[in-house]
């Protein structure tokens, strides 16, 4: 039979939760909310005249609109040269993601599904791609996709002599590197789904007359869409602000991505407010799709 619940024994309850919170809360004020208010003093404060280094604006009641809004103004209109690298980033990134998808959810599903005895190697080597640096993998690409490189010596079948500059401002090649780059971000998310599916209501799904495909369709796929979508964010997100598959596959003006934009502001004096306001620009777009999932995630918890 319980005791009475005395005061001290709630109150440590009470402050349990908190306790065991404070390392990650003040993790994320250290990594996350301190940068980005320096991000935000750099953007709306001030440029040096003479070095043109940014001068941040700590108070915000001081804080100066120019730079933001001189983003914002170059993006649409007759002087929009940052708009066809914005549109750019969100069409690669977009098709990058639906090619993931169709290459990641087979993988997933069979690795949680069927391999039965042989998972165990499969997530080994879905978790070997980790080991190995992005640059690294990147480079590797470079390697094949030279004028003497595998991939032409391939097209000529060892004899004719194929010469197709893949390296040189091609868009479906900075969409294959970075399907290539985050593939491995989506199958790991996608099995961890797929791989929490209760196996009593697939087999109830196949009792009542349902087909592979029929229960694939019904049952399997609407009970993987939260893992569809996390993948996805999880993927698509990183994508927005990469910058380094792009100067190593391409190069070129014409494939330049918002990630680009970036690094090209920081490294030019007295772009660095610039530069903030695409990281804000990029923050505000992660932010939708991410609020979104929670709220849809959160219903679903409710309803269930």
């Amino acid at each position: 039979m319980k005791g009475p619940d005395r005061p001290a024994t709630r109150k440590r309850r009470k402050l349990l939760w908190p306790a065991l919170a404070l390392p990650g809360t003040l993790w994320l004020i250290l990594l996350f909310v301190l940068p980005m208010y320096v991000v935000f003093a750099i953007v709306f404060g001030q440029v040096d005249p003479i070095f043109r280094t940014p001068l941040p604006v700590w108070n915000p009641v001081q804080w100066n609109t120019v730079q933001f809004t001189d983003v914002f103004r170059h993006i649409v209109g007759s002087q929009g040269y940052f708009g066809p690298a914005l549109l750019r980033t969100a069409i690669f990134v977009a098709s990058a993601s639906v090619i993931c998808l169709l290459i990641a959810y087979p993988v997933a599903y069979y690795t949680a599904r069927l391999a039965r005895h042989h998972r165990n190697l499969l997530l080994a080597l879905l978790i070997a791609p980790f080991w190995i640096s992005y640059m690294m993998r990147m480079l590797a690409w470079v390697n094949l996709l030279q004028n003497d490189g595998l991939v032409n010596k391939t097209l000529g079948l060892g004899v004719f002599s194929v010469h197709v500059d893949w390296l040189n401002g091609r868009s479906i090649v900075v969409i294959l590197g970075l399907v290539y780059g985050y593939v491995p971000y989506m199958i790991l998310p996608l099995y961890a789904g797929l791989d929490r599916l209760q196996p009593n209501i697939l087999e109830a799904a196949r009792d009542l007359g349902a087909g592979r495909f029929d229960t694939f369709r019904r049952v399997t796929l609407p009970l993987s869409r939260p893992a569809i979508v996390a993948s996805v964010l999880l993927t698509c997100l990183p994508m927005l602000g990469d910058y380094f598959t792009n100067d190593l596959l391409s190069g070129q003006p014409r494939t330049s991505m918002v990630g680009n934009l970036i690094n090209n502001t920081v490294l030019t004096p007295g772009q660095t407010g610039q530069a903030g306001a695409f990281v804000l620009l990029v923050l505000v777009v992660s932010l939708v799709p991410m609020i979104w999932y929670v709220r849809s995630s959160r219903s679903e918890g409710l309803a269930s």
